[in-house]
């Protein structure tokens, strides 16, 4: 009887289990990052400040695409709120009129250009795995998004030349601009995608991202 009365108090007196509960990728407000940018805690600050930090971010995202110099940003902190707001501008940008009048536009629909988008990004990533690539899926994607922001300017450009009474030289005009945002595109996925890749297998890996920038820069000049 003694032994077990002894069992029950070992358990009574067992440690106590209060204390703090960490919470898995919980950002601190007295932490500093690796790269020497103050972490944030996203559960205490306010809403405002949440999205004009988020809002930050993109825009970073958005210059380091521009000005491919620094490989890791994209891959670091991917996040697709870039990618989503690139897809939807430019479908809706290209999109062809619905009205009866508009016979010629032979545009594509808006979810067409969606579908393009997002399956031409997950078919490059598939590809990039299965040629061993070390980068998750989501951070291809990511990095192909935001590498539409050179096609996206260059379809702005396009649709601002149209306005004007089309001649020869306008077109070659829009030939050139979509040719250069096609290649500061491949040029800049290549960038941040090519040190993820096997050395032997860099070619195979580019050859995809080609098609991919190709097919999206080739809707921005015929159906404009």
């Amino acid at each position: 009887m003694d032994s077990r009365l002894d069992m029950f108090e070992d358990v009574n007196t067992s440690p106590s289990l209060e204390g703090d509960m960490s919470i898995p990728g919980k950002r601190t407000t007295t932490t500093t990052a690796q790269h020497g940018v103050p972490e944030y805690n996203t559960l205490d600050e306010p809403i405002r400040e949440t999205v004009l930090r988020d809002m930050r971010a993109v825009g970073i995202k958005f210059y380091h695409v521009l000005y491919p110099k620094e490989k890791s940003s994209l891959l670091r902190d991917w996040d697709l709120w870039g990618p989503l707001v690139l897809c939807t501008f430019m479908a809706t940008i290209l999109q062809g009129s619905s009205s009866a009048d508009s016979m010629s536009d032979n545009g594509p629909e808006f979810a067409q250009v969606f579908v393009i988008v997002w399956i031409g990004a997950a078919i490059v990533t598939l590809n990039s795995k299965l040629l061993g690539g070390n980068i998750s899926f989501f951070q291809s994607v990511c990095v192909l998004g935001y590498c539409l922001t050179p096609v996206a300017l260059a379809l702005i450009i396009c649709r601002v030349i149209l306005l004007s009474t089309q001649t020869h030289f306008l077109f070659f005009l829009r030939f050139v601009t979509t040719t250069i945002g096609f290649v500061w595109a491949t040029y800049a996925s290549f960038i941040f995608l090519g040190q993820s890749q096997p050395p032997h297998r860099k070619p195979l890996a580019v050859y995809p991202i080609f098609l991919f920038f190709f097919i999206i820069s080739w809707l921005v000049l015929s159906h404009n």
